[in-house]
């Protein structure tokens, strides 16, 4: 077996990219509750300002297993995911707030101190929510929502055929225990972060990008794979030309969540200048592939490729 069929069968046993097909169908029933305010597969709903630009909303989870193993990074999880996820969008985050349930004042102070660490080093205060002790045994629940304003959209509804595909991350990092997450947040100094999360609202402002998105849990793969559907295209990916740490094995590099990290559709004539921005702030940027007209993601590597999916087999596999 060939390294890239050994990638692909690995791939192709992801639960975490099944998820990521997944949420377009999950999703749907409340396409009807949202009148129109938001297009399925963002990563923000974006809803035209008054006073100009788009006001962003976004919501996120935690696993409840995720919670109860590290909830203080739960806790600064909640505050930095939908950070990026405004960023993703072209916008600048403004304020989080909060969903948490425990059964105690103690179960709650780590998770409190997280979303307070996240809230300081980001520059972004969490203002309020639905925050309940139950005084009743049971698992903790967290979720957090986020709102933002971009004064131009990215979306990851605009990949369109003849851009560049690119991938922008932080490599000055390290895992976090034995999870796919690649720590380029905690511990980095606040001043950077709040430079880095200027970076893709300056890009969009610039005019030379039209979509993105974060890549989110489902790693490289499950976030392309998305940003294919919403765009109704397809893409080639050099998986030899992804930017990725020395010494970290692919597989997991595919599923990793960055922290930050960003799947970009840039046309061509701008790929310099996002590249050197990137490079500016010490950022790898580099070229990984190309989008390309037709609903399929050919993988390659070392002079071979594979047609990973594609719009038939996703629906055949899903029906």
């Amino acid at each position: 077996m060939s390294r890239l069929e050994t990638i692909v069968e690995f791939l192709g046993s992801s639960a975490a990219i099944e998820d990521k097909l997944n949420i377009r169908s999950a999703y749907a029933p409340s396409l009807d509750a949202a009148q129109g305010a938001a297009r399925l597969g963002d990563d923000c709903a974006a809803m035209p300002d008054p006073s100009g630009g788009f006001l962003l909303l976004a919501a996120e989870g935690l696993l409840r297993s995720f919670v109860a193993d590290d909830p203080w990074f739960a806790g600064y999880s909640a505050v930095m995911v939908n950070i990026s996820d405004v960023c993703a969008m072209g916008g600048r985050p403004l304020a989080v707030a909060d969903v948490l349930w425990t059964p105690d004042h103690e179960t709650a102070r780590p998770v409190w101190e997280g979303m307070t660490a996240a809230a300081r080093d980001y520059g972004v205060p969490v203002v309020g929510g639905h925050t309940t002790i139950t005084r009743e045994p049971g698992p903790v629940f967290l979720a957090a929502s986020i709102l933002g304003k971009a004064n131009v959209l990215l979306t990851s509804f605009d990949a369109r055929p003849g851009d560049d595909l690119m991938m922008v991350v932080d490599l000055n990092a390290r895992y976090r225990g034995d999870k796919p997450f690649w720590n380029a947040s905690v511990g980095t100094p606040p001043q950077r972060l709040r430079e880095n999360i200027e970076l893709l609202p300056r890009i969009a402002e610039s005019g030379w990008c039209q979509a993105a998105k974060d890549i989110s849990n489902g790693g490289i793969i499950g976030t392309l794979l998305m940003l294919l559907e919403c765009s109704c295209v397809g893409a080639t990916l050099d998986l030899g030309a992804l930017p990725m740490p020395p010494d970290v094995e692919m597989e997991k590099w595919l599923i990793s969540f960055p922290s930050f990290g960003y799947l970009l559709s840039v046309p061509v004539e701008n790929r310099d200048r996002v590249i050197g921005l990137f490079d500016d702030h010490q950022l790898c940027c580099k070229v990984v592939g190309t989008i390309k007209a037709g609903e399929e993601l050919e993988l390659q590597l070392d002079g071979q490729s594979h047609v990973f999916w594609n719009r038939d087999h996703r629906a055949e596999k899903h029906a």
